[in-house]
């Protein structure tokens, strides 16, 4: 069996391996990361060899860690990284490059659509009708999308959002608020086969795929870097935040948005939002705008979406496409029957 996993912000892991009556033998770990001694290579190799193919990630890295010299030295990797390709040989998981990957970046829907965009694509993906897919998104109205156990009632000013335009959804990931403008925000969804984060955790598996959103901003000037569970950020602040969920069909739906130029004054009068929250989202004030991509590299949105687009190409290959009319017709079928009802927004009042 043969296992990759490249650790986010570090090194390729590569681990090949046989399983004899249940356990790990002829087990060989390789890669680009660095090691000293030079030997304690074959310190871990010993460690892992005999191990049950049951053992959980933890173990395996307790079992690396306690094999290496008290003087060992680890660039790149760490014996967590070692579990985890460990535990994707022996769940057969993909790679990027296994898939042919769509790229869409289309015209700007309703929020609602939004919404049903995503869970239909990620239904479509994981039943085989559709590539795996990098959608951009587009906005051309005003929204607050919350995560599926937010309650409404504590997150949404519901006056002033009417006041200022702004629609609220419902999304079925978890996690916080987004305040939604055309133009303040970059936000992208990845549908993916659930055998390309096989073996990971949660946590494991956000950091992987958003590995490349942080080397297109690092190409930028910016000094990204993920910061568990979800977010993505730089020494001058939060960028954005990210969400998953694993769908009953097979397939992995995984979102971000990143802050562009997002007016802080107006976010703070939509969202009741705490200082804490504020804090997080490097604003030290109400009227200072939340700035990190356009202050942090003086490009335009556009520009900054070009390179991650570019970026994806260079590292994982990925053709032009679209929404289908027929993804289209499920997705407004969906606003009807689920997004766009109170049931569903007010689903935790």
């Amino acid at each position: 069996m043969h296992g990759e996993y490249k650790v986010p912000g570090g090194k390729l892991v590569v681990v090949d391996l046989d399983v004899v009556d249940d356990k790990i033998v002829n087990f060989r770990l390789a890669g680009d990361f660095f090691l000293d001694p030079d030997d304690a290579l074959e310190d871990i190799n010993a460690a892992v060899n005999g191990l049950p193919v049951g053992s959980d990630a933890a173990t395996i890295a307790a079992a690396v860690r306690g094999a290496l010299p008290a003087h060992a030295t680890l660039l790149g990797f760490s014996p967590e990284s070692v579990a985890v390709a460990i535990r994707r040989s022996l769940a057969q998981a993909s790679g990027w490059r296994d898939y042919d990957w769509q790229l869409i970046h289309s015209k700007p829907v309703a929020p609602m659509m939004q919404m049903a965009l995503d869970e239909v694509l990620a239904i479509e993906v994981g039943e085989g009708r559709r590539k795996p897919t990098l959608r951009i998104w587009e906005w051309n109205e005003p929204a607050v999308v919350i995560g599926s156990f937010q309650s409404l009632k504590n997150e949404v000013d519901p006056a002033n959002a009417a006041l200022h335009g702004f629609t609220v959804v419902r999304r079925i990931t978890g996690g916080g608020a987004m305040f939604m403008e055309a133009g303040s925000v970059i936000t992208y969804s990845i549908y993916a086969p659930v055998e390309l984060v096989q073996g990971m955790t949660f946590a494991d598996s956000y950091a992987f795929l958003d590995d490349w959103v942080l080397t297109a901003l690092k190409s930028l000037g910016i000094d990204a870097y993920y910061q568990p569970l979800n977010d993505i950020t730089s020494p001058k602040g939060k960028i954005g935040g990210a969400a998953q969920k694993r769908l009953g069909s097979g397939a992995v739906l995984h979102h971000v948005t990143m802050s562009y130029d997002m007016d802080g004054d107006k976010m703070v009068q939509v969202l009741r939002i705490g200082r804490e929250k504020l804090s997080d989202k490097g604003i030290t004030s109400a009227a200072k705008r939340v700035d990190p991509l356009r202050s942090q590299t003086g490009l335009g949105r556009d520009e900054i979406i070009e390179r991650m687009k570019d970026t994806f190409i260079e590292l994982y290959g990925a053709r032009s496409g679209d929404i289908t009319d027929e993804e289209y017709a499920k997705a407004a079928e969906l606003v009807v029957t689920k997004f766009g009802t109170d049931e569903w927004i007010t689903r935790v009042p």
